[in-house]
């Protein structure tokens, strides 16, 4: 327990220490006179799914409760194939197999086991309250040494690992069978038994369930291999695991923590998959401090955010620079989803990187301050004003331009982070109007429109799309009519279309992660 203590883990697991790992450990007064052999372990835990706790050494005795995988007992004695034990939650004792359960003194002796069986159960997913509760067992039963060691480190992330894999298939979307929901329940209930908390939040329509990572900031203040300081500095940077609802600020400062944690990684020895996804994560990071500094420059809050030096450009210069170090080649499959993800949210904020040029146009876009919060978007010619129409985006003025027949006008505006519309401003009959092409036609999630070049004769544009909402990747090239916004000709490669080939914008085919 002094080990616990002495790591500072938190109150719920040391507790749980305290009353199962330490609890009146067995003694000749507790052995039953007619057993074959006393048995000298301390405790033990349970290996099996789900184990009957008998009243007496026989198939056919009364079930006293069910023990699940990965729970501490104290082991009092063995009579024939039975080990006799006390479960201090449950307040019972009984029999079990002996098959059941993995027996141990809780000593020097018994840490390196406990750890090579941790880490066959971390190799194969399905038993993780038994990997739980193997992990804590090392922590009490090595050195204070081992335990402050790369070693000691390697246990706890592996006890993050397991609360991750928990929180995973608990926030799943897919069906589970009865049997496979009851498992997961009763290594959940294991789980906080050893004092892994949980916290749920509300991301996409469904209840998103992650660990709260309380021992992978430990594993950061530890000496630790290159390979586990990543993946607790990637568990605690998961943007997945991020509160939807909170304040701006808020959001800024927790993203300014996170970039700390990644930045602290040291990559030289990684191979190289390992690295990329550290620059994925370090870039993702830096595009949405870049949207946040934009977004505050000019409120109140901007001076919270002490954390935040650099300009909002240099941000995502930087962040787009880190995105450019990703060896595509060095990608497993399952990463590649992450790297779409990361694309699309550098390619909604890139127009950050680029500072407004002043054109000497005959019709001139121009922003000005609205009602509180607001931006208003004008189209002028010399002094009068063609058409104006207000946002809470953030509108991109640098991004404005306009085609050479002079009836079209387009905009990159930014309603959220990730996020971004394009706004297509064309002279009709009734005069200038405005209309909004999303990335997609669901609801906001990740992704963006942009233009991507003029068709002369004043009737076509280009658009690339890419888009990820409510679960579903879509990603399109488009020849689309400038009057109603149909979208005329259209495919996932732009090779594929001969207007993109012909009329493709070079600034969009040179700075757009939409071609990549």
């Amino acid at each position: 327990m002094h080990k616990l203590l002495h790591l500072s883990m938190n109150a719920a697991l040391t507790c749980m220490v305290a009353t199962c790992f330490n609890a009146q450990a067995a003694s000749p007064a507790n052995i039953n006179p007619e057993q074959n052999q006393a048995i000298k372990s301390v405790g033990g835990i349970i290996l099996m799914p789900t184990v009957s706790l008998r009243s007496a050494p026989k198939d056919s005795a009364m079930q006293q409760a069910e023990l699940w995988q990965g729970e501490w007992v104290e082991i009092r004695g063995k009579r024939l194939n039975y080990i006799q034990v006390y479960d201090y939650k449950r307040e019972r004792t009984g029999y079990i197999k002996e098959d059941a359960i993995r027996a141990t003194s809780l000593d020097a002796a018994d840490a390196g086991q406990l750890l090579t069986i941790m880490r066959y159960v971390a190799q194969n997913k399905g038993s993780e309250s038994l990997g739980i509760g193997l992990g804590t067992a090392y922590i009490n039963a090595a050195s204070s040494a081992d335990v402050n060691s790369e070693k000691g480190a390697e246990v706890l992330d592996n006890i993050g690992l397991f609360a991750d894999r928990l929180a995973d298939q608990a926030s799943s979307q897919q069906p589970l069978s009865k049997t496979a929901a009851n498992s997961l329940a009763h290594q959940l209930e294991v789980a906080t038994q050893y004092g892994v908390q949980f916290n749920t939040l509300e991301r996409d329509g469904h209840i998103q369930m992650c660990y709260n990572g309380d021992v992978y900031r430990r594993v950061l203040a530890m000496p630790a291999s290159p390979e586990t300081m990543v993946h607790a500095a990637l568990a605690l940077s998961n943007p997945q695991c991020a509160a939807a609802n909170v304040s701006p600020i808020a959001q800024a400062q927790l993203d300014t923590w996170r970039l700390d944690v990644i930045q602290r990684v040291n990559t030289q020895t990684l191979e190289p998959f390992l690295k990329n996804r550290v620059a994925l994560r370090k870039a993702s990071l830096l595009a949405s401090l870049s949207y946040a500094k934009n977004r505050l420059t000019h409120t109140p809050e901007a001076a919270q955010l002490t954390g935040i030096t650099e300009k909002y450009t240099s941000l995502m210069q930087q962040s787009l620079d880190t995105f450019s170090t990703v060896q595509k080649n060095e990608l497993p499959d399952e990463d590649w989803g992450n790297y779409n993800d990361t694309a699309m949210l550098l390619n909604a904020n890139r127009w950050a990187a680029v500072e407004p040029i002043s054109k000497q146009q005959d019709i001139q876009v121009s922003m000005q301050t609205g009602a509180v919060g607001e931006t208003c978007v004008i189209v002028n010619k010399g002094k009068q004003i063609l058409t104006k129409r207000c946002t809470y985006g953030t509108v991109w003025l640098a991004s404005s331009n306009i085609n050479r027949e002079k009836n079209a006008i387009t905009l990159a505006v930014q309603p959220v982070a990730g996020w971004r519309e394009l706004w297509l401003i064309n002279l009709t009959k009734d005069g200038w109007q405005f209309n909004v092409l999303p990335p997609n036609n669901r609801e906001t999630g990740l992704g963006y429109a942009e233009f991507a070049g003029w068709v002369p004769g004043g009737k076509q544009m280009l658009v690339a799309r890419e888009s990820r909402s409510q679960g579903m990747y879509q990603r399109s090239f488009e020849v689309m009519n400038i009057d109603n916004l149909t979208v005329q000709h259209q495919a996932r490669d732009a090779s594929l279309l001969g207007a993109f080939q012909r009329w493709q914008d070079p600034n969009w085919k040179a700075n757009s992660l939409s071609v990549r």
